[in-house]
């Protein structure tokens, strides 16, 4: 099969993970990855320890792509650093250019930066595919593109298509921050329409996204859900913190910032000594400008411990070692369909779970079910600090653990066996 793909190692971040794994357990069920990737894309950050995943039948195939980042960075004074995904504001930069460029992106870059590589990888692509006939094709989007390449493709060919979703198109939470013409937005969503027509199958990765793919585009659309890894974990038992260490890993953009548990959190630590003694909170990876500021206004500078981004192989050890994990969802008008991969991965740690979002999402559905955390409002102050004074009963007595249960099936070699039953689906 072919797995058309922008984000493959060595670049990490959370867009690799996903048909990484699919590709580490898809020889065990009869299935040999060939993965079509950019030879040279603009990622976020690199990971080198990603490479241990890839199955040693796996055929990578590169060609290069070219990409207006460059003009980009010019553009906004941002020449040397990379280009984040989203809307991450890290140093409180902004104005009329940042607008401007904004406007660039969601106007003319359609469906994203990297529509240039479209119709060379089509071309690549079908002489590749004379040569070398495959069973099925399959694009992971975003980037968008990617599913662009594979319509080409399906147009040509006859050969089954599997279009793969990790977030949105059009409800993706930062599309109403582009700035779309009326004429790009229509653009957008025909675009979307087209793919969800022509594809054979559409895979999604939860429940709420699921519907709302399907309403766009009358039809049926699969949901495998993201998961975690067990190979990943620590074989030795893992110490935790001496602190009550509350961590998050990942990126934090400005939708992301829990003000109200900040509020909390220096409540608690003014009300008590011990708490505020032991209290340190852990951001692991990117963190907006807005959000460090709200921490400083809290007054809780002195407990944040920033973490630079972590290699994949270490994550696991950090998130078995803190006393409770910080999972926050986006307070976006998508917010009830946002299940990111972050979960699985800190249910599998076996340490609570607070997470923020909405108590009737598809994230909440899931921490319910496997009762591996608590579930709190995005404006429920008192809830957080219960659930936070709760926790910190619980590590004073030594007994804060996690009760996670079922949560076998959302292993990626579980996982892989659903991708697998779609796949020989006639």
């Amino acid at each position: 099969m072919l797995v058309i793909t922008y984000y493959w190692p060595p670049s990490g971040g959370a867009g690799v993970q996903r048909w990484l794994k699919f590709a580490k357990y898809l020889p065990q069920n009869g299935w040999q990855p060939v993965i079509y990737t950019p030879e040279n894309p603009e990622i976020p950050v690199v990971d080198d320890s990603l490479v241990k995943d890839i199955p040693s039948e796996a055929e990578i195939v590169r060609t290069r792509i070219w990409e207006p980042y460059e003009w980009y960075k010019l553009f906004t004074g941002r020449r040397g650093e990379r280009i984040n995904t989203g809307f991450l504001n890290e140093k409180g930069k902004g104005g009329a250019t940042e607008k401007i460029s904004v406007w660039l992106r969601g106007n003319l870059f359609i469906p994203d930066a990297r529509k240039f590589w479209i119709k060379p990888s089509i071309k690549y692509l079908l002489e590749y595919l004379e040569k070398n006939p495959v069973d099925a094709i399959v694009s992971s989007g975003p980037p968008h593109s990617m599913h662009l390449i594979a319509l080409g493709l399906k147009k040509k060919l006859n050969v089954k298509w599997v279009a793969d979703f990790r977030d949105p198109w059009t409800n993706i939470d930062f599309y109403h921050e582009l700035r779309l013409t009326k004429h790009s937005d229509k653009k957008h969503r025909s675009l979307e329409k087209e793919v969800l027509k022509y594809a054979d199958e559409v895979i999604t990765i939860g429940k709420t996204l699921s519907e709302e793919m399907a309403a766009i585009g009358s039809r049926k659309v699969n949901v495998i859900t993201n998961g975690y890894d067990a190979s990943d974990l620590q074989n030795d038992a893992v110490d935790t913190d001496m602190k009550f260490s509350i961590s998050h890993i990942g990126t934090l953009s400005k939708s992301r910032n829990p003000v109200q548990l900040w509020k909390a959190l220096a409540e608690l630590v003014k009300e008590e000594k011990l708490f505020a003694d032991s209290l340190e909170i852990k951001l692991a990876g990117k963190v907006d400008f807005h959000i460090k500021q709200s921490l400083n206004e809290c007054g809780l500078e002195k407990h944040v411990h920033y973490i630079d981004y972590i290699p994949h192989d270490e994550v696991a050890k950090l998130q078995q070692q803190s006393q409770v994990l910080l999972l926050i969802l986006n307070d976006t008008p998508n917010a009830k369909g946002i299940l990111t991969g972050k979960l699985f991965e800190y249910m599998a740690a076996l340490r609570p779970i607070l997470c923020i979002g909405r108590r009737d999402g598809d994230a909440a559905v899931i921490i319910n079910e496997t009762k591996c955390g608590e579930v709190c409002e995005y404006a429920d102050h008192e809830k957080m600090k219960e659930t936070v004074k709760k926790y910190f009963n619980r590590y004073k007595e030594g007994t804060l653990a996690s009760s996670a249960q079922f949560i076998e099936q959302y292993s990626r070699a579980a996982l892989t066996k659903d991708l697998v039953t779609l796949l020989n689906k006639n």
